[in-house]
């Protein structure tokens, strides 16, 4: 029994220690396995950005074929042994971003998580908003250092974007540089893939790590630039490969391992092991406490360059530098004595202007002022004059040796002396100690020179040598000080005398003197006569006398048969009374109807404002009250760029709006407003009427500070918001909406209808302009923008391959056009009246004299002509027929129309009249026009023919068209001339008029010649509408 129980404990005992050999055994196993595989950590950053899910149709196409790609990729993620006995074994991950990073599945054993990565992979739904590939990056690191594997050397990141944007906004998680930088810095390497050809590739490149991370890789494959991707796959996975071999057999070649041997014994306690990966960010504990000041360091590799940095702020003003020391002053010339003032001299003739002065000191430095903008380049200045040579001085005499004076000051440093003899080499010294070495500091800066050391001590005088050669004149010495002042020099001689000064005040008057004492003497003796004196001078004509009394009346004296000359002509005697009315005179010239006054009126309103006469009747319109309305796309596709041209359009048109149409924007009247938007609730609003808004130039300067979005694009949902917010506040009839987009609406986002605008009464423009990748807008969405295929009025659809075509000014004008399309113009126009029926024909000149150019002048003319007389007041529909009738030489008569009454069929005719260019027979088209009446016109109908002619006409004399003339008043035809140019022939154009007539009919002459210039001035002012006037008045 007990032998029994011996066994069974052994039995027992064997069968654990067994149980735990196999374990060891099993363990070792798989730690060898574990060490012999290599693992590879890649994970996938896809791009589902708004600029990648809306660039083709249907939307969304780009990203399954990123999606696709990805999947193939995974496919191809296979297990390989290696010659030095190592297994690449993958882990796989992805995530895919938009503004947001959404994570896929983190990494996972290929290829046991294929299938689920792949499942998860094609569920991916685009976000389409704005592109923060800095922070899915930078997600992307921290995937690959929490959740992967220990070989820190063969971490791969592939990142599939189109590198939008360019430029723009502050990416949120430190920039792309930065991403790529950490991820450099961390050994991990990036691989830069572009959506598809069309990328932008100065940000794909910066995403790569090396250059041979970037290499042209594209993930997809457009219709217009097919692209292999499947070659892109295979060459990533073989340079993985071949790094991956690099690291994980960089040790020395072993021979094969041979049959597993038998469990050993239980080891030691082994080494510690290297540090783990590091763990998930903590919560910042509280700062601790200041160490030690540690030793100093050696100086470490120098880095790379960084990044540019921010420009700092302005310093603060420096301190205003010591006042230099004061030069010596020169020696003052002797004052002279002050001369006497000369008199003003004329005033000279204008000098040449003088040589550029020397710059002078500079001043003080001023306050800082606001930085300006770069300025060009200026022009290099011409050199300076040469300076003049100085006279060199006289050679003195060598003087006498003089005795040693007293020990003068330190003079300059002497010339080098003879090389002195070599001395005796001596002995080597006793080596000194080794000493301690010292801590290794950092390398100092460059320091800056010290200064100058003292002069060394006097050496001994040495034997005096033979007296050398006279040396060359040195340069000029500095100036001495200033001597002692001279003595005072002798009086110089007096000057030239002065000019008399001006004459003194008046003194006063003096005190009288005594009165004399004298007696009066006796009277002198007569003086003897004196000589005759000269005739004096007539004196002044007397006074008339006093008027003498009446005389007696005198005899009659004889009668003398000679008239006596007429006396002065008395002054104006009063008026007279009115004498009775005379017998009237004959009648005179028609004064101006209507239709001239008018015209007066308009050239001098043309010359007053200084408008060209042909532009006076569009500088009299008004555009307005309009309401404009502008919905701005700022999504990501637009680019930063594009979205400044588009403020800059808008505001121009608004400035175009106020200059050129003359639109008040202002309470009351016109107003506008602008919406810009991207994705749902983006929506931004500026509108006059706003805080800080009160006129068109705050609205202007609003718009300017628009900032660009760079999110999705939900253009329905834009509308209806400005339907519902804008609008509301706009209540003129007549509005007009501008939706500036690329036409691409994510439309599987935005369920809002894109004709949202089309319910209510305003005219939409759909402005559709190529991205930032040059692809065309989406021209199905713009028509439904601009209301096309619906019930309400459909407005403007247009396309732009860019935006600069925005600012074209051709296309600027078509725009404001387009708005104010709809004037309030002046009724500038006469009517016309015609009381019976009348068959009216215009006769068109074809001739060479016209000119090609000219004829079709003369057809614009004469359509305005036929739409007169067709559309004037009338008895009855059919009461006017017009004829159209162009000639030539003889025989060349055409009859374009025969008096019909639709204007539409007239129109096309004369656009398709030819030119005949050939001779004038103004004769023979008359007589064609009478025989032509003779067969057609209606009985009772008034016949009038315009005739286009300027008088002149080969081979034809007056009496024959006089004779025509005659046969055609006898058929009852009234005819009107046009005479145009500056040569005509005025006999022939009074016959073509009046006809043989024995007396000259001014009056009629004038009502029925019509002249002009030129060929320009057909269509100018209202004069078509005086000549069709004069022919329809006319009974």
């Amino acid at each position: 029994m007990k032998l029994a129980n011996f066994l069974f404990t052994f039995l027992l005992q064997v069968c654990f220690l067994w149980s735990g050999a196999l374990a060891q055994q099993t363990e070792i196993v798989n730690r060898v396995e574990t060490f012999q595989d290599c693992p590879v950590d890649l994970f996938f950053v896809l791009d589902t950005s708004e600029s990648v899910a809306l660039r083709v149709k249907p939307f969304g196409d780009l990203v399954a074929q990123v999606k696709t790609f990805t999947n193939r990729f995974i496919d191809k993620l296979t297990d390989r042994y290696y010659r030095c006995d190592r297994n690449l074994v993958w882990n796989a991950g992805a995530l895919h971003y938009s503004d947001e990073v959404v994570l896929i599945k983190g990494l996972d054993r290929m290829p046991a998580g294929r299938d689920d990565l792949k499942r998860r992979v094609s569920a991916v739904d685009y976000i389409g908003k704005g592109t923060y590939t800095d922070c899915a990056i930078k997600r992307g690191i921290e995937e690959l250092l929490i959740r992967g594997s220990h070989q820190k050397e063969n971490k791969y990141l592939l990142v599939v974007t189109d590198g939008h944007p360019l430029e723009g906004y502050k990416e949120p998680c430190g920039g792309l540089e930065d991403a790529a930088n950490e991820a450099k810095h961390l050994g991990i390497k990036v691989f830069s893939i572009a959506i598809s050809p069309d990328h932008l590739e100065p940000r794909l490149s910066v995403i790569a790590t090396d250059n041979n991370y970037r290499r042209n890789f594209t993930a997809t494959s457009l219709i217009q630039s097919p692209v292999d991707t499947e070659s892109t796959i295979d060459t990533i996975i073989d340079m993985i490969k071949k790094n991956v071999e690099q690291v994980c057999c960089s040790f020395e070649c072993q021979p094969s391992r041979g049959p597993l041997g038998p469990p050993g014994d239980a080891g030691y306690e082994g080494e510690r092991g290297k540090p783990g990966l590091p763990g998930e960010k903590g919560v910042a504990g509280e700062p601790g406490k200041q160490g030690d000041l540690g030793p100093i360091g050696y100086q470490g590799m120098k880095g790379e360059k960084g990044t540019r940095g921010e420009k700092g702020s302005r310093g603060s003003k420096g301190a205003k530098g010591e006042k230099g020391r004061r030069g010596i002053d020169g020696i003052d010339g002797m004052k002279g004595e002050s001369g006497f003032s000369g008199l003003p001299g004329c005033k000279g003739s204008p000098g040449f202007d003088g040589l550029q002065g020397p710059p002078g000191p500079n001043g003080d430095p001023g306050q800082y002022g606001p930085k300006g903008l770069k300025g060009e380049p200026g022009k290099s200045g011409d050199p300076g004059r040469p300076g003049y040579p100085g006279n060199s001085g006289d050679k003195g005499q060598a003087g006498r040796p003089g005795g040693p004076g007293e020990k003068g000051e330190l003079g300059d440093e002497g010339a080098p002396g003879q090389v002195g003899p070599p001395g005796e080499r001596g002995g080597n010294g006793e080596r000194g100690p080794l000493g301690t070495p010292g801590i290794r500091g950092p390398r100092g800066d460059k320091g800056e020179p010290g200064p100058q050391g003292d002069q060394g001590r006097e050496g001994p005088l040495g034997v005096p040598g033979d007296p050398g050669e006279v040396g060359p004149i040195g340069p000029k010495g500095y100036r001495g000080d200033e001597g002692p002042m001279g003595p005072e020099g002798p009086k110089g001689p007096p000057g030239a005398i002065g000019l008399p000064g001006d004459p003194g005040l008046m003194g006063e008057r003096g005190a009288d003197g005594i009165p004399g004492n004298g007696t009066d003497g006796f009277p002198g003796f007569p003086g003897y006569p004196g000589n005759r004196g000269n005739p004096g001078s007539n004196g002044t004509r007397g006074y008339p006398g006093p008027k003498g009394d009446e005389g007696e009346a005198g005899d009659p004296g004889e009668d003398n048969p000679s008239r006596g000359s007429g006396g002065p002509r008395g002054p104006k005697g009063y008026r007279g009374p009115e004498g009775p009315p005379g017998r009237p005179g004959p009648p005179g010239p028609p004064g101006p109807d209507e239709c001239e006054i008018l015209d007066i009126i308009m050239k001098m309103c043309c010359c007053l404002t200084h408008i060209p006469l042909g532009l006076c009747f569009a500088a009299e319109c008004k555009c307005g009250p309009v309401d404009v309305l502008f919905v701005l796309d700022s999504s990501e596709s637009i680019g930063l760029q594009n979205f400044q041209i588009a403020k800059d359009f808008i505001i121009k048109v608004i400035d175009r709006l106020s200059k050129d149409e003359r639109v008040k924007f202002e309470p009351g009247d016109s107003r506008v407003g602008v919406v810009q938007y991207s994705h749902d609730n983006t929506q931004e609003l500026v509108v006059m009427g706003d805080a800080n808004i009160n006129n068109i130039g705050a609205l202007k300067e609003a718009v300017k500070n628009l900032n660009w979005i760079a999110g999705g694009t939900y253009t329905g949902e834009a509308l209806q918001f400005t339907k519902d917010r804008l609008l509301a506040r706009f209540a003129s009839d007549k509005r007009v909406a501008i939706v500036i987009t690329d036409g691409r609406s994510d439309t599987l986002r935005d369920l809002t209808p894109l004709s949202s605008l089309c319910e209510i009464n305003t005219q939409v423009v759909s402005l559709g302009i190529g991205d930032i990748f040059r692809a065309s807008p989406n021209s199905e969405q713009l028509g439904v923008i601009a209301c096309e295929g619906t019930s309400y009025s459909p407005g403007l659809s247009v396309q732009r391959d860019n935006y600069a075509e925005l600012l074209d000014d051709t296309f600027l004008q078509n725009v404001t056009s387009y708005i104010c399309r709809e004037k309030k113009c002046p009724d500038y126009t006469c009517p016309i009246t015609f009381t019976k029926p009348a068959d009216i024909t215009l006769l068109v000149d074809s001739s060479t004299s016209v000119g090609s150019q000219n004829f079709e002048l003369t057809k614009k003319f004469v359509k305005r002509q036929a739409e007169r007389f067709l559309t004037a007041h009338m008895p009855s529909d059919d009461s006017v027929r017009v004829s159209v009738v162009q000639y030539s030489g003889k025989n060349q008569q055409r009859l374009e129309a025969q008096f019909l009454q639709n204007y539409t069929v007239i129109d096309k005719v004369i656009d398709d009249m030819e030119f005949i260019n050939d001779a004038t027979d103004v004769n023979a088209a008359l007589r064609y026009v009478t025989n032509l009446y003779q067969r057609s016109s209606r009985t009772g109908a008034n016949k009038r023919v315009l005739i286009f002619s300027d008088g002149n006409s080969q081979g034809i004399t007056r009496s024959d068209i006089e004779r025509a003339v005659q046969d055609a008043h006898r058929a009852g035809i009234t005819i009107y001339v046009l005479a145009i140019g500056s040569q005509p022939h005025e006999s022939n154009l009074q016959a073509l008029v009046t006809g043989k007539t024995t007396e000259q009919k001014v009056a009629y002459e004038e009502n029925h010649l019509f002249r002009m210039p030129d060929y320009k001035s057909l269509l100018q002012g209202v004069f078509y509408q005086k000549v069709s006037r004069r022919i329809a008045d006319e009974n």
